[in-house]
């Protein structure tokens, strides 16, 4: 199967950030633009279960994965900001909120 296919395919926003990603999917660098830098958010929710909790080293663990440029901390935090990932009041346990962001409430219509 061919790669592109197998990465985007059934992904919007692994496709709207396609020139960050490399062969493999991972993000190389963030992006600069504000809209870009939601939809590799979007991206990034992907990746992670609705009704699973992570621990804070697991969040890292599949932020580490995909992406290349070394900055989890930032990546969970903003996650976290936007509202796809909850977390408990000390900050040991993530989950994906079951009520996903939608593009609108950033200001954008897709």
């Amino acid at each position: 199967m061919d790669t592109d296919k197998m990465i985007y395919e059934g992904n919007f926003y692994a496709a709207q950030v396609k020139s960050f990603l490399d062969a493999d999917g991972r993000l190389t660098r963030y992006p600069s633009k504000y809209k870009m830098q939601v939809f590799a958010l979007f991206y990034f929710a992907s990746k992670f279960e609705i009704g699973r909790h992570y621990s804070e080293k697991e969040v890292n663990d599949i932020l580490k994965e995909w992406h290349t440029f070394a900055d989890w901390a930032m990546l969970r935090r903003e996650l976290f900001n936007k509202r796809f990932l909850g977390r408990d009041s000390k900050g040991k346990e993530y989950w994906l909120e079951s009520e996903q962001p939608k593009p609108a409430s950033f200001g954008f219509d897709v």
